[in-house]
């Protein structure tokens, strides 16, 4: 017989539940102490499972269990109540108060973290994903409890000259606008209504912070209206402001055609680019960023929804028209559907529900080239209720079929809610098992519907538990150059969680990634390269790059490769050489040296500090005074 709701244990869980729901759907943080929020939060949100799983559970939680969820329970709401004021309260105060806001997130922190340690764990029946990832966020408590954040020092030294100053350099200003997100007229009149809620609640008794708020503020404003001369205008006149050609901020064109973006997407190097003429340059055939010349690990692109909303505020704000996207309103026969003709996508799913196989299959492969399309087309199909339906058809004997539902799913997942609901339908173990016994075309978009769904942190750990791991290696050795990389691309992402570096280097990795390395007409350099440098920082990861015999193919690239390969083999050569003087001498023997302290004084910023780790380490073989 199940547990009833008013059970102390299910209340309690339901009580967690709701908090962390409560703080997942609080609004972004914009001020000094975005990070420790976001990060805050992040790992809140990754408890859910664990009291999702013990709240739908039949089995009852033991007193010991209770109370220590009460204490939890308890914690998450002090937690609550201050990032709430962190976040809705006046940014300046803030920022004066920095040091106070610090401490009070990292005794948070450790009263969490306490409460997570009282937990018996080894006495609930919890799944494999939900034990790794409550280990993971248990682990990123405790760390952040044994370091407090440090404070910012340029912050610091711009508060004390912008106070003590009269007439500031704008350059300091200018960088308290931007790290206060006081950036706008609208900015300031939120914060001048926060500035007034905090001396009505203090009583009007705020001390010096009273003076020294007025001064900031009204040094932000003079700054803000001076530079923002549209906004101030169009704040006292909206219906002059449309007579102007404000000038578009640079970060809002496209580095391609230089306009005005209206549908900004990233690409793997981290840049912006408007989504047509991103596309036409892959389609093209070009593996490489336009504009940092970099070659991309993959050709996905993801929607910068926050520059997107940026750039909407930035249009409302200055009377500017933001370009619509080009409708389809004379539909020809044959042509696709642009605004998502909800009838046909309902017959389309008639078919995969009731169809006979190759009504199932031509329905599969009609949505696959609808959620290829255009992402109008993604969320309509996938409200449209045909993610379970796809995911069922992972499972056809129909090889096409099976084809056609997979990169259905990868092109669905796309869009970042898509993600979330593929994984909810019980996803995941299907596409391991199509990235195991399916087609080529069909493994290959196997594995890159799990790098897409690997972007989400709490889904490294499920794809890793599910097997995906040895599968991928079997890929990356077997595969077409396409299939290569995309099974490249997702053993990386995976192992950014350190319980699926051991995975990899378990299943054999290192290997493949050496005879890659060695092969330079293999076109996969550049990928075998990243993830040695990300399976280095893991102890069995060195001890099985080391039997490997990787010191001279490393030495040889830091002496000869690409500025970015030469980085990430310096971060190799370093984690192999750390406490291993055997590898350090041989490093020696081969010219490493000479090659290092030419990297130290050319390569990009990391791989400086990489090569200078590895050079100081040489120095002490000789030196044995060195610590």
């Amino acid at each position: 017989m199940g547990l009833t709701e008013d059970h102390p244990g299910k209340m309690v869980l339901s009580q967690l539940v709701d908090s962390v729901k409560a703080i997942s759907e609080l609004p972004e943080c914009r001020n000094v102490f975005r990070k420790m929020y976001g990060n805050f939060v992040r790992r809140v949100k990754l408890l859910s499972p664990l009291f999702e799983e013990l709240r739908d559970s039949d089995k009852e939680l033991g007193e010991e269990a209770v109370e220590a969820f009460e204490s939890l329970g308890e914690a998450l709401h002090s937690a609550m109540e201050l990032i709430k004021s962190v976040n809705l309260g006046s940014k300046l105060y803030q920022a004066l108060e920095r040091d106070k806001v610090i401490m009070r997130f990292h005794q948070m922190t450790v009263k969490i973290e306490a409460a997570l340690s009282k937990i018996p764990y080894k006495n609930f029946d919890m799944s494999e994903e939900v034990c790794e990832q409550i280990e993971l966020v248990h682990a990123q408590f405790k760390r952040a409890k044994e370091r407090m954040d440090s404070p910012d020092s340029q912050l610091e030294m711009d508060l004390v000259i912008a106070l003590r100053d009269k007439d500031p350099d704008i350059a300091i200003i200018k960088r308290l606008s931007e790290k206060l997100h006081l950036r706008t007229i609208n900015d300031l009149k939120k914060e001048s209504l926060a500035f007034h809620e905090l001396v009505i609640a203090s009583g009007g008794d705020l001390g010096d912070q009273f003076e020294q708020m007025q001064a900031l503020f009204k040094k932000l404003n003079d700054y803000v209206v001076t530079e923002n001369p549209e906004v101030d205008s169009f704040e006292r006149d909206k219906g002059t402001i449309k007579h102007r050609s404000p000038v578009i901020p640079d970060d809002f064109r496209c580095p391609i055609s230089l306009e005005l973006m209206k549908d900004p997407v990233i690409v793997s190097t981290g840049q912006t680019y408007e989504r047509s003429c991103i596309q036409k340059w892959l389609d093209a055939g070009h593996k490489t960023c336009p504009k940092t010349q970099q070659t991309l690990l993959h050709t996905a692109i993801t929607p910068n929804y926050v520059l997107k909303s940026l750039i909407a505020l930035w249009c409302e704000s200055n009377g500017v028209e933001l370009p619509k996207k080009q409708g389809n309103k004379s539909k020809k026969p044959g042509c696709s559907v642009s605004d998502c003709d909800r009838a046909s996508i309902d017959s389309l799913l008639e078919k995969l529900a009731k169809g006979s196989s190759d009504e199932q299959r031509a329905a599969a492969g009609e949505l696959r080239l609808l959620a290829k399309r255009n992402a109008d087309n993604r969320v309509c199909i996938a409200d449209a209720g045909a993610i379970p339906l796809l995911v069922e058809l992972l499972s056809s004997p129909d090889p096409r079929t099976q084809e056609h539902a997979v990169t259905a799913l990868l092109n669905l997942s796309i869009n970042e809610s898509n993600k979330g609901a593929i994984v909810i339908a019980g996803a995941i173990h299907d596409i391991v098992e199509v990235l195991k016994h399916g087609s080529m075309e069909a493994r290959e978009n196997a594995a890159a519907t799990l790098f897409s769904l690997s972007v989400v942190d709490e889904n490294k750990v499920q794809i890793g538990a599910a097997g995906a791991i040895p599968s991928l290696i079997k890929l990356l050795c077997e595969g077409t150059p396409r299939g290569k990389k995309d099974a490249a691309t997702a053993i990386f992402n995976l192992s950014i969680y350190q319980g699926n570096k051991a995975r990899a280097v378990r299943a054999g990795i290192v290997t493949p990634l050496m005879r890659l390395l060695k092969d330079a007409g293999s076109g996969m350099v550049d990928e075998a390269l990243a993830i040695l440098a990300i399976l280095a920082s893991h102890q069995e990861g060195k001890v099985a790059i080391a039997q490997a015999d990787a010191i001279p193919i490393l030495v040889e690239v830091i002496r000869t490769g690409f500025p970015r390969n030469r980085e990430n083999a310096a971060a190799v050569l370093w984690s192999l050489c750390t406490g291993d003087l055997q590898q350090l001498k041989l490093a020696r023997e081969l010219g490493a040296e000479e090659a290092l302290q030419e990297l130290s004084e050319n390569g990009t910023d990391r791989a400086k500090r990489k090569a200078g780790n590895v050079l100081e380490l040489l120095q002490r073989i000789d030196d044995p005074s060195s610590p």
